[in-house]
């Protein structure tokens, strides 16, 4: 089995396509509760006083019982004024009853499991939220960020976990797999494969899935008229055969894949992830894009159309 970092993996990849470098820049702490703390996350948020907001949208989620549990958990808790820097009524709108998948999937995403300070925090470069997406971890002129929020106050014990204050709320990707690919602009073939194979509705489901996507000059390489062919009507099952093959179940990140060194594709065959000629690759498909989160799962981005091995000769 294949084991790599995935800071080793960002070195085979140019710096723009893979998860921002781990920082070394040292987070200067700021007056926290005392570390044996009695009150739990939810407790602790209330008696501050400082998160109303925070507070209510936990009570119309139904994530005050789950946050009062035993954990531990980490929480980025938005202030009052993160949640002002919101469009006018996106709070009012998400606090609906008809948005509470929506809400909880925002407020999950400010959620770690288990207790990370500080400290712990500088040492990687993306955490992975209840939510299911990962949040990124950076320093940038001397400010610790979660995403795009600074962290303004940090390492609040509580009994239960702790509490880092942030000065923007965070929101995972709220588009699906197929609208990501659709809106990134570089899958036209793709989506119009996955439309013919009738494949675009599971892969707008729940999933999770993860997806190894070949751009349109990936399928560009394939011999002249292939595609055209197999866009008809009458090769649909082995339309699906192949996009099916470039799809896992479950959300894998990079650094997951290539420790795993291999894959179960929907397909029913296996394929191969590991590090070629200082190159990452997936069966002889190269990874040119890494880790693009979507709601239902996360898209690599490859350069060659992988196909499924023959009947019979699964991996």
């Amino acid at each position: 089995m294949l084991t790599i970092s995935l800071l080793a993996l960002c070195s085979l990849l140019p710096q723009d396509q893979c998860p921002a470098a781990a920082s070394k820049a040292v987070l200067t702490k700021l007056p926290s509760t005392a570390q044996n703390a009695e009150k739990d996350i939810v407790a602790t948020a209330i008696d501050a006083g400082s998160f109303p907001t925070l507070v209510a949208a936990l009570k119309a989620a139904d994530l005050v019982g789950a946050l009062q549990a035993k954990g531990p958990f980490t929480v980025f808790a938005p202030t009052e004024a993160a949640f002002a820097k919101l469009p006018k009524g996106t709070v009012e709108n998400l606090l609906k009853p008809e948005n509470k998948a929506q809400l909880q999937a925002i407020l999950k995403y400010h959620v770690l499991a288990g207790k990370v300070d500080a400290a712990a925090a500088m040492k990687t470069s993306c955490a992975a939220t209840l939510e299911g997406q990962r949040c990124t971890i950076t320093t940038k002129d001397g400010k610790v960020m979660i995403d795009g929020a600074n962290v303004v106050k940090a390492d609040i014990a509580c009994s239960n976990g702790i509490i880092h204050v942030i000065d923007t709320v965070i929101l995972p990707s709220s588009k699906d797999l197929v609208e990501v690919a659709v809106g990134a602009g570089s899958f036209q073939t793709l989506a119009a494969a996955l439309k013919a194979a009738d494949l675009v509705d599971a892969l707008k489901g729940p999933g999770p899935f993860t997806v190894f996507a070949p751009t349109d000059e990936a399928f560009a390489k394939l011999p002249k008229g292939t595609v055209e062919n197999l866009l008809k009507p009458e090769n649909k099952a082995q339309l699906q055969a192949i996009l099916k093959y470039h799809v896992v179940s479950g959300r894998i990140y990079s650094d997951a894949a290539l420790a795993a060194g291999k894959a179960q594709t929907l397909q029913g065959s296996a394929i191969t992830i590991a590090v070629k000629n200082e190159q990452a690759c997936v069966n002889d498909a190269k990874l040119v894009k890494l880790d693009i989160q979507a709601k239902n799962g996360v898209i690599h981005v490859i350069d060659t159309v992988i196909l499924p091995p023959a009947a019979g000769d699964k991996h």
